[in-house]
């Protein structure tokens, strides 16, 4: 049954206003009173109410204060357990919330009651909408300019153990034979009981963990040769092919190891992958299917992260994060950026200029982002640094041609064909060239030399010679800020390192974490900004809520005396 409490309806007496003007103010400047003020009221409860029953069952939880705690719990990276110790007795919570009374049906709830609840936001993806509506509200609250973004990628890690290739193909085997000895005990039984002790009992499977490097070799080729058996016997069964952990051995099959026919007979044998050979995407732990591999940072995930900036650094100005996507550790950087501009412009708050590192900068992304009226700030890959002469050196027409060479060389002759630009030197000055052994200049027929290049050529050493500029240095050198974003993340809010596992999972904490981000950073930037203001007066409605609670404590005083006076007989 649902328990929604209207947070839109002002209180007629103010429930916190016992603590005093000191305290009180330290609650409005901190997360505490942006959530209550900006926040609670915004948070799309009806969205989650929609997974409940309004007549039968139990009350819920009071789902605002729910929903709310969620993103509490990722502020301030809390176990389920933590989470609700803080939301029983903790005053900054209670006024977040709006939990104004103290009993527990108000200021209870217990751990699996969380748990429920951040499971009907993973499955649902509801973390996406809130995550939407604070930032647009904080943004139109307190005039955030969207006109200036960054983006940058952060590695972190799912609450997965690191194994190595053994570590891989037993633990997929070991979690194939529990899941068969759940549902199939008539096929698990039939099993040779040394196969199934080698990987279920305790001591056979913690051998393969103290594997003598010699013997690595040897013993992967063992698990791979079990691997295959459970595969192969199981392959006609009606049902156990379709069991998830099935299903992982034979993706393991496939991205480490190659089947063969063996020597002189029709049977097919196993044989494994090269190291080097196995795809980045592979699987990396059976207990996280969807994490990947980055050869740069190891295994797990990347959050891409944009935010706002501003170029003005006296301004007093609030960034906020403005877009956030979970990939598997092995994407690129250079896939992410497409998506993002299409993300922030659906949602409206797509950026005039976009600072990114080396690996955004593409020329296809440059290009697209063009055409989406978006001037990407971001260097170009440069594989020809420390060369003498490069198509970067020469000086090109606005059509693309080239007017003349670094030697003040002008050409004899042009020509285009589609995309293609042909620029014929005379052989006599490049000849004589102090550059001649570096010039992409080369010597041709009919006493030409000749250059030849193409539209895309002409824009990269275009981009390449914009960054020689104090102007690309000066616009370029704000993109290090979305660092600090990445570090206040992980200081803050322990984005680096999860407690779930998933991509579901790690979305919804991902999220929820940036969302709670900007709301930190608006409780600073409202501090910042009412730096130097006197603490405000009581209220007229706080006075009144004050001189009723002395009348209720002066009249349970008179029935107090009341009682004595009739249960004492020498009063």
């Amino acid at each position: 049954m649902l328990n929604v409490k209207d947070h839109k309806t002002i209180n007629m007496f103010d429930p916190f206003d016992y603590l005093g003007p000191k305290r009180r103010k330290m609650l409005d400047e901190s997360w505490a009173g942006i959530f209550r003020d900006h926040v609670r009221h915004i948070l799309p409860v009806d969205l989650l109410t929609r997974y409940f029953s309004t007549g039968m069952g139990r009350p819920t939880n009071e789902l605002v204060a729910m929903m709310g705690a969620m993103l509490l719990q990722h502020m301030h990276d809390l176990t389920d357990e933590e989470t609700a110790e803080q939301f029983a007795f903790n005053i900054q919570w209670h006024y977040a919330l709006d939990i104004t009374s103290n009993s527990d049906k108000a200021a209870y709830v217990c751990p699996r009651s969380i748990w429920t609840m951040r499971s009907i936001m993973t499955e649902y993806g509801l973390y996406d909408d809130i995550f939407k509506a604070v930032g647009d509200e904080l943004m139109k609250t307190f005039d955030a300019d969207p006109s200036l973004q960054r983006i940058d990628s952060v590695h972190i890690f799912s609450n997965m153990k690191h194994l190595g290739r053994v570590g891989i193909f037993t633990g997929t085997i070991k979690k194939f034979l529990t899941n068969l000895k759940r549902q199939h005990k008539n096929e698990f039984k039939a099993l040779d009981p040394d196969l199934r002790d080698r990987y279920l009992k305790k001591e056979e499977a913690n051998a393969f963990s103290m594997v003598k490097p010699s013997e690595s070799t040897k013993t992967l080729q063992m698990v791979a040769d079990d691997l295959f058996f459970f595969i192969n016997k199981f392959a006609s069964h009606h049902s156990i092919p379709s069991m998830d952990s099935y299903q992982l051995m034979t993706r393991i099959l496939k991205e480490q190891c190659i089947t063969e026919q063996g020597g002189n007979t029709d049977e097919l044998r196993v044989t494994l992958k090269p190291n080097k050979d196995i795809p980045s995407d592979s699987l990396q732990n059976p207990s996280d299917p969807d994490a990947g591999y980055s050869g740069h940072k190891g295994k797990g995930y990347q959050v891409q992260i944009a935010e706002t900036y501003s170029t003005e650094e006296d301004a007093e100005i609030l960034s906020l994060i403005t877009y956030v996507d979970v990939q598997a550790a092995h994407e690129s950087d250079a896939d992410a950026l497409i998506p993002y501009l299409e993300a922030a412009e659906q949602r409206g708050v797509k950026p005039e200029e976009i600072s990114a590192d080396t690996l955004y900068g593409s020329d296809d992304n440059h290009e697209a982002a063009k055409q989406k009226g978006v001037d990407l700030i971001a260097p170009t890959l440069d594989r020809q640094k420390g060369l003498f002469c490069t198509l970067t050196d020469f000086e090109f027409s606005e059509n693309g041609f080239v007017i003349s060479c670094p030697e003040q060389c002008r050409p004899v002759k042009k020509s285009r064909k589609k995309d293609r630009f042909t620029i014929a030197f005379s052989s006599e000055r490049c000849d004589a060239c102090p550059r001649v052994n570096h010039c992409p200049v080369k010597p041709g027929k009919k006493d030409l030399s000749y250059l030849r290049y193409n539209e895309k050529n002409v824009r990269l050493a275009q981009r390449r010679a914009y960054e020689r500029t104090d102007e690309f240095k000066e616009k370029y050198r704000f993109r290090a800020g979305v660092e600090a974003t990445m570090s206040q993340l992980d200081r803050r809010t322990g984005i680096k390192h999860l407690r779930v596992r998933g991509m579901k999972a790690v979305r919804f904490a991902a999220t929820m974490k940036a969302t709670a981000l900007n709301i930190i950073r608006a409780a600073a930037y409202k501090k910042r900004r009412n730096k130097g203001k006197n603490p405000s007066s009581p209220s007229f409605g706080g006075l009144i809520g004050l001189i009723l609670i002395v009348k209720e404590h002066f009249h349970n005083f008179l029935d107090k005396i009341k009682i004595a006076k009739v249960t004492s007989p020498t009063f």
